[in-house]
């Protein structure tokens, strides 16, 4: 089984979902002696086992794959209404057609399939986000030489982690982008420095730990992994990496000297995600309910009409975001480490 203090540049590639993580990131990043993890979130079990097949191909054997865990918690349909009545009529200035609220229920992600096809595979490293996985699928994935590894935004959530059976725990500061990995969606996402939460789960729980969340130059890695963390794990950095499959609106929007600022949104999804401030944040956050994955689904047509509209999309950004540069990953994660 993969250890992560056996890397030989101790940087993980964060497996970002719809669209950025890409098979060629992941090689690159597995290229450079980091560890590079697929995203499966949204994805058929069927686009996840090419993808896997993809970076076999691409002569890298040491790679992560990353799945969300289930929400615990049903949809609140009149909750999932009242946002879609807020979205109206920006929808139809789009010329999108809201789905309607019935088809926005609960969605498993086809979690179990993820399960049986990580088995099947052998994936050396498989990680999950969104909360913890079943004791049961933990000790499964072992059994078939999987590495596990959970996101953790607070002390109390890596001992739950601990106690399922993780290897190792991914520890997610305030300052990262896209999603926190909060247990619970409705809950207010941590504001505890990644400095102060990687000391408190240390103090608590005896696992390998990987420091994320706002990681952008070689001085923060070094100081992280000298407080503890067996390495340190980026997203936002490798965005605008040659090999990412970023949007060229969001990429573009990352380096614009008028984006100066990053906010903490459900708009988008109903999860709590960092991304940089636009219209679409200021005009609908306050309304954003904790409903994912209805928002994420309600707000997909938007999302996709505005693709190539930066104030229509969601931009994704750590408070790093403008550390990212046009490179590819191999030097970026060479540069971390």
């Amino acid at each position: 089984m993969v250890d992560l203090r056996d890397l030989a540049v101790p940087v993980v590639g964060a497996p970002m979902a719809g669209g950025p993580t890409t098979p060629e990131l992941v090689v690159a990043v597995g290229a450079a002696g980091g560890l590079g993890q697929l995203a499966a979130g949204y994805l058929s079990p069927e686009r996840v086992a090419a993808d896997i097949a993809a970076v076999r191909a691409g002569g890298v054997d040491t790679f992560g794959v990353n799945i969300f865990v289930p929400e615990a918690e049903p949809v609140d349909r009149d909750a999932v209404a009242r946002y879609r009545d807020r979205l109206l009529d920006y929808a139809t200035s789009l010329g999108v057609e809201l789905p309607a609220v019935a088809e926005l229920g609960d969605d498993d992600d086809h979690f179990d399939a993820k399960i049986a096809l990580m088995c099947d595979e052998r994936i050396p490293v498989v990680s999950f986000a969104f909360g913890c996985p079943p004791a049961d699928a933990v000790a499964e994935l072992r059994r078939h030489g999987c590495t596990v590894g959970v996101t953790v935004t607070t002390a109390d959530d890596a001992v739950v982690a601990a106690d399922a059976g993780a290897d190792w725990l991914c520890v997610q500061g305030p300052d990262a982008g896209g999603h926190r990995s909060v247990f619970d969606r409705r809950t207010e996402p941590p504001t505890q420095s990644l400095d102060d939460l990687l000391e408190a789960v240390r103090a608590r729980v005896a696992l390998p730990l990987v420091a994320a969340g706002g990681v952008a130059t070689r001085d923060r890695a070094d100081r992280l992994r000298s407080s503890g963390a067996v390495a340190v794990q980026v997203g936002t950095l490798l965005l605008r990496t040659r090999e990412a499959g970023t949007k060229p609106a969001h990429a573009d929007a990352l380096a614009d000297p008028a984006r100066t600022e990053t906010v903490v949104t459900r708009a988008f999804s109903g999860r709590p995600a960092r991304a940089l401030h636009n219209r679409f944040t200021d005009e609908f956050s306050e309304a954003a309910v904790a409903e994912y994955p209805a928002v994420n689904k309600l707000t997909g047509g938007v999302r996709r009409a505005a693709a190539t509209d930066p104030d229509g999309i969601n931009l994704w950004a750590g408070t790093g975001f403008r550390e990212a540069v046009v490179e590819s990953a191999t030097d970026t994660i060479r540069r971390l480490g």
